[in-house]
């Protein structure tokens, strides 16, 4: 039957590992067609494992048959054009991009990247922070003024406070910004005024701060949530936070301010308030007495009374699950016993959590704990600790590539391309673009042979290729799409980075096949892989199931060997005792037919007889075995599964004989599919002539 591409292509891809060797000789060809060594002894390798003496390998004489017919059947699928097609090649490009993945970034900085990552899963830190919001992409204006605002704030949490020349100096750049200049046209100024008031009175904020950090944090931070959280992050762990905020937490001293650290988000400065060895990841399932909003003294007291009668009840034995349904507070796990989801530290209030990871033992359950939020009973269900490398390495390996920490693979890749390969550049011929760059670019209506005028020049060159201002312009051209008002010369900038950077690792791909022999032969393989299923398809699978006029005279020539066993027509009267089963037999000796019997029967029941018409092989029922001769059994037979007393009647004994090719579709099919095979098979071995290089193959051990 037909094959699973995903399985065919597999058999080509297993473990392949080698180095670029000097001297790689033809140890065969086909049709004259050369085949190094070097791809037959990868296969051979692949396919034998490392010890070719393992139970059910080949040597490699006997797998000089197997390989050659493989690779007719690769250069079969050439010469009929396979390779040519869109659909193949769009296929094959595809499993490049994946297979290319990895080479396509430093392998040195992502091993460093998962054990870091791994090494930090180990602690958690407990910090806050303030925020300075400023977009990715804003106007070199803007960031100023938010690089200088988060400085003069970092400077005053550390007690020392901005001069009347530095608030004038940053006064100005306020003004400037686009949000405060806009605001300003419109005669609205509550932003400027928030802003600058918050840098004048600093001192102030820091002189009445009992925590010079979380008190400053929310007349300072453009965090939504300060003025809940004073900024307050309770503990996190590495991957929970963006990697430039995680790394000045992790590599920050306890008690300490971090330096100014840039995320997507914006500018940050954290405070460092704890450390401490990771606690794990718990399931935990509670009970509440939750409290009302604004709770009287009452009203703890209430909580307080319902959550010990509950406790007083577990401690009883009764079961913590029911009592959870019935009596829970928390509506949104009181459903499911009191279930919650397993969670690290800094999800839950200090107190619940201290509470859930002091437990010892699985369905251990705390004493009342008291929240903000109310009392709660915990049981600890599961305590997950940071497992092994080993173990977590690929789950590790597959979060930071979500993560943008990724990136720093690929830009150490990029930085050792360019000086294996002498990259240089013209940033003059770069920056001539600032002259026909304008804002129909921000309108997506600009067009690359603008450039034209500007000669050609070259913007940069890696290893002896030149890009020029005509790549550059096209590339421009590709990546327009509707954008804000924005600097067009930071613009310029940036896309000429991106350019750079995609063309430096487009560079790096098309060297692969020369630089890897492991990847060359992978690609190969894949490539030979998808040819041999697409060509099997076409001449094998595909052609037993569309051939309908082949299929019919293949199962003509053979229909012999689709034959019928000896059946038995059978009628089985199914009767609710033995009283019934009595005057059914008395009925059928009367002659009376099937449909008088069933009327008869169930006049007061319909549940006294039912009636199955069943043709059976022998050997498909014991019952009917035991019967295997016209006419009404002799003896009435019994269905202890069904508590039915059975009349059998056996109406007819067929005798042997050839089933109809639609009751035998699914057989005649395969057995055509083989037969198809052995031909296309012994076609390929008399049109493609191999030649082995003894001498070369004696080699391969």
């Amino acid at each position: 039957m037909k094959q699973s591409k995903v399985l065919v292509i597999a058999l080509s891809l297993s473990g392949l590992t080698g180095l670029i060797k000097a001297q790689d000789p033809v140890v065969m060809t086909i049709n004259d067609k050369p085949i190094k060594k070097s791809e037959f002894e990868a296969v051979f390798r692949k396919n034998n494992g490392k010890e070719t003496n393992n139970p059910g390998s080949k040597s490699v004489n006997e797998y000089v048959d197997l390989f050659s017919l493989f690779k007719s059947k690769v250069f079969e699928a050439e010469s009929l054009g396979l390779d040519t097609l869109s659909t193949f090649r769009s296929e094959l490009a595809g499993y490049r991009r994946q297979l290319a993945a990895p080479y396509l970034t430093d392998r040195n900085t992502n091993d460093n990247i998962l054990n870091e990552a791994y090494e930090r899963l180990k602690l958690e830190v407990r910090a806050s922070h303030i925020l300075v919001r400023i977009d990715e992409t804003a106007l070199p204006k803007d960031t100023l003024e938010a690089w200088t605002r988060i400085n003069i704030i970092r400077n005053a949490v550390l007690g020392k406070f901005p001069t009347a020349a530095e608030i004038t100096n940053y006064d100005k750049l306020l003004k400037n910004t686009t949000e405060v200049a806009k605001q300003f046209k419109s005669k609205d100024s509550a932003l400027y005024k928030i802003k600058i008031s918050a840098i004048k009175n600093l001192s102030e904020y820091y002189k009445n701060a009992t925590d010079k950090f979380q008190d400053i944090a929310p007349k300072t931070s453009d965090d939504p949530s300060v003025l809940d959280n004073k900024g307050d992050l309770k503990y996190f762990s590495a991957l929970d936070m963006v990697y430039p905020f995680e790394s000045a937490a992790y590599n920050t001293r306890v008690g300490e301010v971090s330096q100014v650290v840039r995320s997507r988000f914006g500018y940050h400065i954290l405070k460092i308030y704890d450390k401490r060895n990771s606690r794990g990841e718990i399931t935990v399932s509670h009970i509440m007495a939750k409290f009302p909003k604004n709770p009287s003294d009452q009203d703890k007291a209430n909580a307080k009374t319902k959550i010990d009668e509950l406790y007083g009840k577990l401690k009883a034995g009764q079961n913590f699950e029911e009592l959870a349904k019935q009596f829970s507070d928390d509506k949104q796990s009181n459903e499911r016993g009191g279930y919650l989801p397993s969670f690290k530290g800094g999800k839950y209030a200090e107190q619940f959590e201290d509470a859930a990871f002091a437990l010892k033992a699985n369905n251990d359950i705390s004493e009342p704990v008291l929240t903000p939020y109310g009392w709660h009973i915990i049981r600890r269900n599961e305590l997950k600790t940071v497992a092994e490398f080993k173990d977590v390495k690929n789950e590790l390996k597959s979060r930071i590539t979500r993560d943008s920490r990724s990136q720093m693979g690929r830009a150490a890749l990029i930085a050792r391309v360019k000086k294996e390969n002498n990259f240089k550049e013209n940033l003059k011929a770069r920056d001539e673009f600032s002259s026909i760059l304008d804002t129909s670019y921000l309108k997506a209506t600009w067009k690359a042979d603008r450039a034209n005028k500007l000669g050609n020049k070259e913007v940069f060159n890696l290893g002896g290729k030149s890009y020029t201002q005509k790549d550059f312009a096209k590339f421009l051209e590709s990546q327009m799409s509707f954008r804000s008002n924005t600097d067009m010369f930071e613009l310029l900038k940036g896309m000429y980075k991106t350019w750079v950077d995609e063309s430096v690792v487009a560079f790096e791909d098309s060297q692969l096949e020369g630089k890897y022999v492991d990847f060359a032969n992978l690609y190969r393989e894949y490539r030979d892989g998808i040819l041999l299923f697409d060509l099997t398809d076409q001449k094998v699978w595909s052609k037993a199931v569309k051939d309908t006029a082949g299929l019919r005279t293949f199962y003509e020539k053979n229909k012999g060997n689709y034959l019928w066993g000896e059946r038995a027509e059978v009628t089985i009267y199914k009767c609710l005792n033995d009283k019934m089963a009595k005057d059914v037999r008395k009925m059928l000796k009367e002659k009376k037919d099937e449909k008088v019997i069933v009327e008869a029967v169930n006049k007061t029941s319909q549940l006294n007889l039912s009636v199955e018409n069943i043709t059976y092989l022998k050997g498909e029922n014991k019952a009917v075995d035991k019967n295997w001769k016209q006419g009404v059994a002799e003896k009435d037979e019994i269905d202890d599964k069904e508590k039915k007393v059975l009349v059998i009647v056996v109406n007819k004994i067929l005798p042997k004989s050839p089933k109809t090719i639609g009751e035998c579709r699914g057989n005649v099919t395969a057995d055509y599919q083989n037969y198809l095979d052995t031909e296309w098979l012994a076609y390929l071995k008399n049109k493609y002539k191999v030649k082995v290089n003894e001498d070369v193959l004696n080699t391969i051990k």
